[in-house]
């Protein structure tokens, strides 16, 4: 039955719910409604009786009863001894048997009551017999007052004849207007459905119809629209990224073909070990050039876990600058402890020190300081620069200036990426400045 249930439409399934909820909610107020009714009419009869029973009894204390006792139409009254006598009675009641038995009068309180059935005294249905004591303590009397409930228990019947009539037609007009209120309030769902299946068919542009109200539906569109626009720009970034990939891949794969077309016509006194230099350049290329890509595709994914040890930064970069001779390391002369991912932190210093030895026109300085909450590398050459303009369009992938990035240069646009990516694993920043004259990078680190 469940499983039944789930394969409904959404709007089925609220609408089973609701005239469920509505079902229950009616039959609930109902039953307490016939159950309010029916003992209010009750008490109602109940209060009529004592006020006639009261009425007798006073006529009794004052010792002028009639006989027989006027009384209201449909009402029996009569007044009885200690012995069950009956000393008095109405026009319509038995002069002989007393309204209640015996049993029925034991233990009965003053104003206390009795149901019976009512044809013991003519009544149809059942009838409600009141009791009250009147007369001196010395020889007291008891008024016994008979009066129908059948008008009330028809008045229940006919009400519960009418709410089982009744409730189930206004459970199915109330579906109705409850099946077109749900079509009109998930229309926009269905319209956001439709231009999910355009987009994916390719039949509209990527993005989903926005409803006019400012409801969840509403806000639903807008998400989605919104991560529509960050997978269009995801795949644009991969579609250029792959082209750019197969760009870079293809330059020193061409080179090492066209050098090894050549060497097969080559005479057989060729230089051979300069012909493998050459070649093995290239494929030293490729392999910088794979390596990047693989990182990156790895940071891209989160595969790249940083396991953070404690350094000393200030001789860490010195030795990373030991290994290019123009480069001029000013060394702090005090250790600058830090906590940092060894094999990362290399990467970003050689990536920077190798793309400032491209560039530079006779020096490279390096530098790391203590600026408080953070640690700083700085990176300064002397080369062309890169306008303000353009500082952080080049830490995007494959991005090269044509003054300062020149494939001939060997560079891949790839460095400066890796480098803002790994410093952002290592909770810190990376900014471009003016080094006067040439390009100032500035990595900080927390400590």
């Amino acid at each position: 039955m469940l499983r039944r249930v789930k394969e409904l439409s959404l709007r089925a399934r609220l609408l089973l719910v609701s005239a469920a909820g509505l079902t229950l909610g009616l039959a609930a107020g109902g039953v307490l409604l016939v159950t309010v009714l029916g003992y209010a009419q009750m008490r109602s009869v109940h209060s009529e009786a004592m006020t006639t029973a009261r009425g007798v009894a006073a006529l009794v204390d004052q010792g002028s009863l009639p006989n027989p006792i006027p009384v209201p139409p449909g009402v029996q009254v009569q007044v009885i001894d200690e012995n069950n006598a009956v000393r008095a009675v109405s026009a319509t009641a038995d002069r002989l048997v007393p309204l209640l038995y015996q049993r029925e009068l034991a233990g009965l309180a003053d104003g206390d009551s009795r149901r019976i059935p009512g044809e013991r005294i003519g009544y149809q249905g059942e009838a409600r017999v009141v009791q009250i004591t009147a007369g001196p303590p010395t020889a007291p009397l008891r008024v016994l007052v008979a009066q129908s409930t059948d008008q009330v228990t028809q008045s229940v019947r006919v009400l519960r004849i009418t709410l089982l009539i009744g409730f189930p037609l206004l459970i199915i007009l109330l579906a109705l207007g409850l099946w077109r209120a749900l079509g009109a309030a998930l229309r926009p769902v269905d319209a956001l459905r439709s231009g999910a299946e355009e987009i994916t068919g390719g039949t509209r542009a990527g993005r989903l119809p926005v409803p006019d109200g400012r409801d969840e539906i509403h806000r639903l569109a807008v998400t989605l629209n919104d991560m529509l626009h960050r997978l269009d720009s995801a795949r644009a970034r991969q579609r250029a990224f792959v082209a750019d990939a197969a760009h870079e891949l293809r330059s020193p794969l061409t080179n090492m073909r066209t050098e090894l077309e050549v060497a097969q016509h080559l005479p057989d006194d060729t230089d051979w070990p300069e012909l493998a230099e050459d070649l093995l350049a290239d494929v030293q290329r490729l392999s910088r050039l794979v390596d990047d890509l693989l990182l990156l595709a790895r940071s891209d994914e989160g595969v790249i876990t940083t396991r953070l040890e404690e350094i000393d930064l200030a001789q860490f970069v010195g030795e990373a600058a030991e290994r290019y001779p123009d480069v001029v390391f000013d060394d702090p002369g005090t250790p600058l402890p830090a906590l940092a991912e060894p094999d990362t932190l290399a990467r970003v210093i050689t990536n920077l020190l190798d793309n400032a030895e491209r560039h530079k026109r006779s020096r490279v300085g390096v530098r790391v300081f203590d600026v408080g909450a953070a640690l700083v590398v700085e990176v300064a050459d002397d080369g062309p620069g890169i306008p303000e303009a353009d500082r952080e369009r080049v830490f995007q992938r494959f991005t090269r200036l044509d003054d300062a990035r020149a494939r001939d240069a060997g560079g891949s646009g790839l460095g400066l990426a890796i480098v803002r990516e790994l410093v952002r694993r290592h909770r810190g920043s990376v900014t471009l400045g003016d080094a006067h004259p040439g390009l100032r990078v500035v990595v900080r680190l927390p400590k």
